[in-house]
């Protein structure tokens, strides 16, 4: 039987910092993100469904959200600000991302390459599904902001005002819902969130 080098390829995940050029008062990884999307793009799909009457599979959603980041394990993650500088860096980014989702592919035993390929290929992946993890995404990128910010490092205040903008241009009732139940709480220390439960809770 032949090995695969797949898994222990995204094992690595846990190895690529997010928000390289910037101060960090906690270092994020992908591995540690894509859960954190996984988490909201799930939420996402439920709010959608319960409130807002969509048929959305919630499961799925969250799959696609897990392996959103795999790639980065061969490119790294190339800040925004330079990905979008101008459309020849954004169109040779792109590039090399596909390179890297075949990459990836390539490395599973070849019974299993199309269950992942609606995973992993951008070509395979459900549009409508994509823009639920992209929503998430941006979410969990606009948190990491807030997280930063109360914790005293400015150095983050112009990127949550950059993603302020693409969350209206992102916005569904699903993710204003949940940025009206759930985004405020991330702005508080921990006994804020701890005595706010009890009191709900009494």
């Amino acid at each position: 039987m032949n090995h695969s080098h797949f898994f222990a390829t995204l094992s690595r995940m846990k190895l690529i910092y997010r928000w390289p050029l910037m101060r960090n008062v906690q270092q994020e990884n992908i591995s540690e993100h894509s859960l954190q999307v996984a988490m909201v793009a799930h939420a996402l799909a439920l709010i959608s469904n319960k409130k807002f009457g969509t048929q959305l599979n919630a499961e799925k959603i969250a799959l696609m959200a897990m392996f959103h980041d795999a790639t980065e394990i061969l490119t790294g993650d190339l800040p925004t600000p330079v990905k979008y500088q101008n459309n020849a860096i954004a169109t040779e980014y792109k590039k090399i991302e596909k390179l890297a989702e075949k990459q990836l592919l390539s490395l599973l035993p070849e019974e299993f390459i199309e269950d992942y390929q609606p995973l992993l290929d951008s070509e395979f992946q459900d549009k409508e599904y994509e823009k639920v993890v992209k929503a998430a995404d941006t979410l969990c990128a606009y948190i990491k902001c807030l997280e930063e910010i109360a914790a005293g490092n400015n150095e983050f205040v112009p990127a949550k005002r950059r993603l302020d903008e693409m969350l209206q241009q992102r916005m569904t009732p699903a993710v204003q819902y949940f940025m009206d139940v759930f985004i405020p709480s991330f702005s508080l220390a921990l006994d804020d969130i701890s005595i706010g439960q009890i009191k709900a809770n009494e």
